[in-house]
């Protein structure tokens, strides 16, 4: 039992390092290549903060455990808009009014309800998983195309004026920055997520439960703490896109990728009530998406209560 705190604590430091060398390598990659740090929070920042939540569905179907695997992706998802955005404005405004979310957001909204529509034909089949990742794919081809536009001068140069950035940064600091990120994230997330999963399972929570809540949040400390990074240097473009990409990350490739090793059931407790508490949160970021909202203390508050008073609902 100590020995599962300790790697829970381990696991927790080496997240909290790695987020802040990952948002500082994504931010000056951007810079140094032309590209928006949004476009780079979308994919570099989005996949490394989501590999744990990959190696995690994989590991659960392979060893018979789906409600670990759609719990962890349907958990991680509502945490990432709920927790990850609430408790960074907790400590700073995220000033997302300057930021243009509003492509990506609606492509997050749609492939949250590309999922539930898949989960209600249930089990999700390898060709389901197709669909969800020739969804992904499609995406990251738009998402590739606007980067080489902005390059070409068809975009306005929006990274001046990230602080942080260092456009002198010298090329092998850039790439220590990605890889050490890149590698910490996903391990320490394996030993957080470990520990946790040993401690819950000794006081006999249940599969599903773990998924929503324990390995749903520890998966998602990879988001908060990149997300808290980039709050505290006034960086919220990195900060809402690498929730948005994250999310279409989770919905589209982790189970599209781990219905390639099994097929995954989907229990009827997330068709009636997790699934759809997830496309409320995901909704919530209309007024700071459409309508230049910044994220407020005063919303930090409410994001994070809100999560709070769902993990009651799931727990008691």
């Amino acid at each position: 039992m100590l020995m599962d705190w300790v790697y829970t604590g381990l696991g927790l430091l080496i997240l909290l390092l790695a987020g802040d060398a990952l948002v500082r390598g994504a931010v000056n990659f951007s810079l140094r290549l032309g590209i928006p740090a949004l476009i780079v929070s979308l994919t570099i920042v989005a996949f490394g903060t989501s590999a744990p939540e990959l190696l995690i569905a994989i590991a659960a179907i392979k060893d018979n455990a789906p409600g670990i695997a759609m719990g962890n992706v349907v958990g991680s998802n509502t945490a990432n808009v709920l927790l990850v955005l609430g408790v960074p404005a907790l400590l700073a405004t995220l000033h997302t009014s300057e930021c243009d979310t509003r492509q990506n957001y609606v492509y997050m909204i749609l492939a949250t309800l590309l999922f539930i529509a898949v989960c209600a034909v249930s089990p999700i089949t390898w060709v389901h998983g197709l669909v969800l990742v020739g969804a992904l794919a499609a995406i990251l081809t738009k998402a590739f195309f606007d980067a080489r536009a902005h390059r070409n001068g068809d975009g306005e140069d929006d990274l001046d004026d990230l602080e942080g950035a260092d456009p002198s940064l010298p090329w092998w600091r850039i790439i220590l920055y990605l890889v050490l990120g890149l590698i910490g994230l996903p391990l320490g997330a394996d030993l957080l997520v470990d520990g946790a999963v040993s401690i819950a399972t000794d006081f006999g929570v249940s599969e599903t439960v773990i998924g929503l809540t324990l390995v749903a949040i520890g998966t998602s400390l990879p988001e908060l703490a990149t997300t808290v990074m980039a709050a505290l240097r006034r960086q919220a473009d990195v900060a809402i896109g690498n929730v948005i990409g994250s999310n279409m990350f989770n919905l589209l490739a982790i189970i599209g990728i781990a219905s390639f090793v099994g097929d995954i059931e989907v229990g009827p407790e997330f068709l009636r009530f997790d699934l759809w508490v997830m496309l409320a949160a995901s909704l919530i970021l209309l007024p700071f998406v459409f309508f230049k909202q910044n994220i407020t203390r005063i919303w930090g508050v409410l994001l994070t209560g809100l999560y709070g008073l769902y993990l009651i609902v799931i727990l008691i």
